[in-house]
C-alpha cells in the first residue's frame, strides 16, 4: 500500500501567498487600465468641437445644422455663403441646409446685406481699405455683386482720400531718412495693397511727404 504524503505545511502557505499576491496585481492592473481609459475618454471629449458636443445620441441632421448655425452666429455675423459652407463641412445635407439657412434669413439671424454694410464699415474705417480692396473681400465671402454694391456705395470719395492719409501719417515715420523716391515707392505700395488708386495714392503721399521734411524733392 502506498502511502500518502501532505504537502509541507510551508509548501501550502506559500502557494496562498503567491495566489493572493497575484489576486492584489490583476485587481491593480484592472483599476490602473481602468484609469488609463478614463484618462483617453476625457482626452477624447476634449477633442470634440464644440458644435458637436450635447447634441445627443439621437441627434438628426437638422437639429446638428441649426446648432452649428447658432454657435456660427454668436459674436458677429457671418455670410449665407460662409454658413452654408459650414454645414457643408459638417455633412448636413444641402436641401436640409438651405431648408435651415431660409429660415434663418426670415427671422433676420442671416442677413447678406447687413453683413456686407457691416463688414464694409469696419474693414474701411479700422484697417483703411478702399472699396476696390473691399470688393474683393466681400466677393470671398460670397456676397453677390449686387448687394456689394449698395453696400460699398455707402463709402464716399472724401472717407477714402481721407482713410489714405490715415495710413501714411502711421507709415511716416518708419520711412523717415530714406531717399525720397524710395519713401515714396514704399508708401504708394502699401497704399496700393489697402486698394488705393494710384492718384489718390500719389497725391496723399506727395502731401504727408511735402509737411514732413524739411527740403522735399518733387515728384
Amino acid at each position: 500500500m502506498v502511502e500518502r504524503t501532505e504537502p509541507p505545511v510551508v509548501e501550502q502557505r506559500a502557494k496562498r501567498v503567491d495566489s493572493r499576491d497575484h489576486a492584489r496585481r490583476r485587481r491593480a492592473a484592472s483599476r490602473d487600465l481602468g484609469g488609463r481609459a478614463a484618462s483617453a475618454s476625457e482626452r477624447s471629449v476634449e477633442t470634440i468641437p464644440d458644435d458637436e458636443r450635447d447634441l445627443g445620441p439621437e441627434a438628426d441632421p437638422e437639429s446638428v445644422g441649426r446648432k452649428i448655425l447658432l454657435d456660427q452666429l454668436t459674436g458677429r455675423a457671418r455670410s449665407r455663403s460662409e454658413l452654408g459652407k459650414k454645414l457643408a463641412q459638417r455633412n448636413v445635407p444641402d436641401e436640409i441646409a438651405a431648408r435651415l439657412l431660409d429660415r434663418f434669413e426670415e427671422v433676420g439671424l442671416v442677413d447678406d446685406a447687413a453683413f456686407a454694410r457691416e463688414w464694409v464699415t469696419q474693414r474701411q474705417e479700422g484697417r483703411g481699405l478702399a472699396r476696390r480692396a473691399l470688393a474683393q473681400e466681400l466677393r470671398r465671402k460670397g456676397i453677390d455683386d449686387e448687394v456689394a454694391r449698395e453696400a460699398l456705395g455707402e463709402v464716399e470719395e472724401d472717407d477714402e482720400v481721407e482713410a489714405a492719409r490715415a495710413l501714411v501719417q502711421r507709415k511716416l515715420r518708419s520711412v523717415r531718412g530714406l531717399e525720397t523716391d524710395k519713401a515714396v515707392r514704399r508708401l504708394v505700395g502699401m497704399l496700393a495693397r489697402k486698394g488705393h488708386s494710384s492718384g489718390v495714392s500719389y497725391r496723399v503721399v506727395r502731401e504727408a511727404l511735402d509737411a514732413d521734411l524739411p527740403d522735399p524733392e518733387h515728384l
